[in-house]
């Protein structure tokens, strides 16, 4: 397998705060910050056993981004496992370190589009020789830290690919992490035990603000498929302003509208949050 492994320059913290603090210190470490590495593969996988770059393969690009240092070696390994099952997409990643658990992807990836050899000759011939386009396949994956300060951790997870059809598809996930207690967090975790309706409420009158219209009804004229799609789907990320959610293709709306993110205050959500997830930016 040919890879691209970027290792060279660890990622440093995010959070101003860590940053000066680093600088008053001379740059020695500060306790419990995380010091990230990546592994970048970029590969193309021929569907044949021919090498043959004019016949169809499948363009792969993944870049793994991910701890390799926090406060001790159980928190560092915990920390580690919520990242590889969320990027991965499997609890059977959770012992593999990252490159292994890299060449375990990449292979089953590999596995499946190989898999595909016979139906592309059968095609090719129902085709009387034409090769058949939708074959050449890509898939790219990346994750990246979108918040963190000491108390919290926000990222996501995009991924686009294609797969034969009209057009390829694109998804982002997001992960929320307490890192005093090394778990994820739900809405449930956030937000009193009645959340959800008035939770849906606020997404909407959201949504409303950022399309310009007065009315819920009035979101159907802007693409929307229907209001009672639009609900808390677990899919947010936080940071010192607000909470973030996203719905992906298809979710709420069509294909052409994309990913959808609407932002909420929190001056807007104070009626029904259990605790402050982060310091308050005019507390800073």
């Amino acid at each position: 397998m040919k890879r691209n492994i970027l290792s060279t320059a660890l990622l440093a913290l995010f959070t101003a705060g860590l940053i000066s603090s680093c600088n008053n210190m001379g740059g020695r470490e500060k306790k419990g910050e995380i010091v990230y590495d990546s592994i970048i593969v970029k590969q193309q996988i021929p569907l044949l056993h021919e090498n043959d770059t004019t016949l169809p393969f499948a363009d792969v690009s993944v870049s793994f981004t991910y701890p390799v240092k926090f406060r001790d070696e159980v928190s560092l390994a915990r920390l580690q496992t919520i990242f590889k099952g969320t990027f991965f997409g499997s609890m059977e990643f959770d012992d593999l370190t990252p490159e292994v658990a890299m060449d375990e992807y990449i292979g089953r990836y590999s596995e499946r589009y190989k898999s595909l050899s016979n139906m592309y000759y059968e095609d090719k011939a129902r085709l009387e020789g034409t090769v058949p386009a939708w074959y050449w396949y890509y898939m790219n994956t990346r994750n990246k830290v979108v918040f963190q300060d000491d108390s919290l951790l926000s990222y996501a997870v995009e991924y686009s690919d294609y797969e034969g059809g009209a057009h390829g598809s694109y998804r982002i996930t997001y992960t929320n992490i307490d890192l005093n207690r090394l778990v994820t967090l739900t809405e449930e975790d956030l937000f009193i035990p009645d959340y959800y309706r008035p939770l849906t409420e606020k997404i909407v009158e959201a949504l409303m603000r950022s399309y310009g219209v007065s009315e819920p009804d009035s979101l159907l004229t802007k693409g929307f498929f229907t209001i009672e799609d639009i609900v808390p789907n677990n899919n947010f990320w936080i940071n010192r302003e607000g909470i973030h959610y996203t719905y992906n293709q298809y979710e709420i709306a069509p294909y052409a509208m994309g990913a959808i993110d609407v932002a909420i205050p929190y001056t807007e959500l104070e009626d029904i949050l259990l605790y402050m997830p982060v310091a308050r930016l005019n507390s800073r």
